[in-house]
């Protein structure tokens, strides 16, 4: 079968057959990536991408678009079925533009708003200075106790008393405990403000009843639809029916212009196969290759974050074995195991070197690897570390990776 991209770009195809063949050989970590399957890659890649369709389903500003309505309405459906929610708004181009909707559907800019600390968990869109939620809003930030590197409910509650904030934020995108969705809640109707909850990194974990849900707590929730739930790189926006018409008001036409009819086909896709009862048990397998990979790691002489992992990742202190995550991030690579450097709490090393690494096991769980296999990569990962800048010892974990990883198939990919 010829490839046109090949015949009239050879120097993109060349870098996307080059990707593809790095993603069958590496064994993948990061905590935040996976691996769509083909009807998702079909989906997105589809005609869909031709139609513009500013509006809503039955509310369109174009013509034609009676097809991509349908294709619409399934991702709402589906979505709302998924999470147990009353409205969903499938629209945002990412997880940070689902944030950035939500706030504009609930705060005003100058209003005063919480979040977890960048550089303990959180997320830019969490009230960092260098982006637009610390530059629109007034945030106050809360972290993780020092001893139990838990989020400390304590502060968040003197907090919020001493601010009275308008929105109070949590979320994650390293933190490797459940969240405690209930005490949020009651600490956010002390203070009259209102409650959301960025679930990107766990939402495929809360689909499958794997992590407490925060529907019934939140006011308002956003995501992701990749990370944990496997769909295509998007985000979205749940939120009961009272606060529905100024969730869509702030997607469309307050952020966002036309949206990506192929991107939204394919989050209808993914979230069909998250329905479907083999999601539950991935997800599972998710948090036992999690759990079965911070044993290992332990074993070794790494520290772990909070003790260890609740969910899909683990954050991994390397101060025990004076190793930075910049630099154990490269070696890993060398070996073919990508992962990423992250800070941990109180983190004394600058952001681009850290203390951490951020490990997660979604990609490697989509694969078909199983708690004996995730044991491997743990010692894999431990001969590397242990053995920093021997180029022999990477060689040799390179080749053992590779054996590995061509007995597993890529989804979407492969098969």
């Amino acid at each position: 079968m010829t490839s046109p991209l090949k015949d009239q770009d050879p120097a993109l195809y060349a870098t996307i057959q080059a990707e593809t063949t790095r993603q069958r050989r590496n064994i993948n970590l990061i905590a935040s990536e996976n691996y769509a399957s083909r009807a998702v890659l079909e989906a997105q890649g589809s005609v869909l991408t031709n139609k513009y369709a500013e509006g809503y389903p039955g509310r369109r500003y174009y013509g034609g678009c009676e097809h991509v309505d349908v294709a619409e309405q399934l991702a709402i459906d589906r979505a709302k079925q998924l999470f147990g929610a009353q409205h969903a708004n499938v629209q945002p181009h990412s997880g940070a533009q689902a944030n950035m909707g939500a706030y504009f559907a609930v705060i005003s800019p100058g209003d005063t708003v919480m979040g977890l600390r960048l550089d303990q968990g959180g997320h830019l869109t969490h009230g960092s200075p260098v982006n637009f939620s610390g530059k629109y809003y007034k945030f106050v930030s809360y972290g993780v106790d020092r001893e139990t590197e838990l989020m400390n409910m304590q502060e968040v509650r003197r907090l919020a008393q001493e601010h009275r904030p308008r929105l109070i934020v949590t979320g994650a995108t390293a933190y490797p405990r459940i969240i405690d969705f209930p005490a949020f809640r009651r600490i956010a109707d002390e203070v009259g403000a209102l409650l959301m909850v960025d679930m990107a990194h766990i939402a495929g974990l809360v689909a499958a009843g794997e992590h407490p849900s925060s529907i019934p707590y939140a006011h308002i929730t956003t995501s992701t639809t990749h990370k944990t739930l496997r769909g295509p790189r998007g985000g979205m926006i749940l939120c009961g029916e009272d606060m529905a018409k100024d969730v869509d008001r702030a997607v469309f036409p307050q952020e966002q212009g036309g949206p990506l009819m192929h991107i939204i086909a394919a989050k209808a896709v993914a979230f069909g196969e998250a329905l479907r009862p083999d999601f539950k048990e991935y997800q599972k397998a998710i948090r036992a290759n999690a759990r079965a990979l911070a044993a290992e790691l332990t074993g070794g002489g790494v520290r772990l974050v909070s003790g260890g992992t609740d969910n899909h990742l683990l954050l991994c202190d390397l101060s025990p074995l004076n190793i930075t995550g910049k630099d154990a991030e490269e070696a890993l690579g060398r070996a073919y195991i990508t992962v990423n450097r992250n800070a941990i709490p109180y983190d004394p090393k600058p952001p681009r070197v850290t203390s951490g690494l951020r490990l997660g096991t979604p990609a490697i769980t989509s694969r078909g690897f199983g708690v004996a296999e995730t044991k491997k990569v743990g010692q894999l990962i431990l001969k590397v570390l242990t053995n920093m800048g021997n180029a022999a010892v990477e060689k040799q974990v390179q080749d053992e990776v590779q054996h590995l990883t061509t007995r597993f198939p890529v989804p979407g990919i492969d098969h």
